[in-house]
């Protein structure tokens, strides 16, 4: 069962509907890997081979490789793009030009610092999970409900016409292991509310995980801009043991600040975004297996295969 959080049942209904607006909001785009429940339909189902005629040959293979480019979060690029213009962009317009915007002693102090104290923080095995899951913030994980809804109907169609031992030959075609897992426990006839329990402890442990990994980032959003600060004091100190030599009394004071600088962008602008788009991401994917939950349960328990497809259709509006 769920833990028990606050005399409420963890996962419930009202956090199911917060996933369900947070991943229609920004649901990751499909495109590089197979998606939960995905087969190889590129032939049969691909979306070009929706559109008025189906085109073969050289246009073919152009529009699957556009596809394929849109597995890349686009607007993720773009973020990253204009935040290194808004830094350097506004350095130059202000006069202070890019080279001021470079200090070795910042940057250890800021980043090498901030890295540091993360370190502190975590435990290895988080760290090194909030690292692999950083390309999701460019590349999320691939995302098909439409396809995932209609492969469970299926299911549900080969359920009703040949039993639930019907389903084994669709095993080895799930690369999926969640799905494959489900799948398996379909066919060893296993009880409905056991086979929920079993899933939904799977997927709120993985979340449990996933979330971590992802508040890696938000800890280090938090300790660089006082970073920042330290470094830019340590700075001024530097400063003030020259007040002798006025000619470098300002350039001294401008390179205290580039810390500074350093400790607030690189929160405000990289490690919180990055933060929060992990965790649109994780809230997405684990509100994608808990509608697979929904439709492997309906068919351990006979539902029309209509019905089920009904029920389904919430997730994806």
């Amino acid at each position: 069962m769920w833990p028990e959080i606050g005399g409420e049942r963890h996962g419930n209904v009202l956090r199911r509907r917060v996933r369900q607006d947070v991943c229609r909001a920004g649901e990751p785009v499909p495109g590089r890997a197979p998606a939960l429940g995905a087969v190889d339909n590129s032939q049969t189902h691909s979306p070009e081979r929706q559109l008025s005629g189906a085109p073969t040959g050289r246009t073919y293979q152009v529009r699957r490789a556009w596809a394929d480019t849109a597995g890349m979060d686009r607007l993720s690029v773009i973020g990253l793009v204009l935040a290194i213009v808004a830094i350097v962009g506004g350095s130059v317009l202000k006069g202070a030009g890019i080279s001021s915007l470079w200090s070795p002693a910042a940057f250890v102090i800021v980043i090498v610092g901030t890295v540091a104290a993360i370190l502190l923080h975590t435990s290895p095995a988080v760290f090194r999970r909030a690292f692999k899951i950083l390309r999701w913030v460019i590349q999320p994980p691939a995302s098909d409900r439409p396809q995932l809804v209609a492969r469970i109907v299926e299911w549900s169609n080969i359920a009703r016409r040949q039993g639930l031992l019907g389903l084994e030959d669709q095993l080895p075609r799930q690369d999926d292991a969640f799905l494959r897992k489900g799948l398996q426990m379909l066919v060893d006839g296993v009880e409905p509310e056991a086979m929920r329990n079993m899933l939904e402890i799977e997927v709120d442990n993985q979340e449990r995980q996933d979330l971590a990994a992802a508040k890696v980032f938000e800890g280090m959003g938090i300790y660089a801009p006082t970073l920042g600060i330290i470094g830019a004091v340590l700075g001024l100190m530097a400063v003030m043991k020259n007040l002798a030599d006025p000619a470098m009394l300002g350039h001294g004071i401008a390179a205290a600040f580039t810390a500074t600088i350093y400790g607030i962008a690189s929160a405000n602008l990289l490690f919180l975004p990055v933060a929060a788009k992990l965790k649109s991401v994780i809230h997405c994917s684990t509100n994608e297996r808990e509608m697979a939950i929904e439709g492997l349960i309906a068919i351990a328990q006979g539902e029309n295969p209509r019905n089920i497809e009904s029920k389904l259709a919430g997730y994806l509006h």
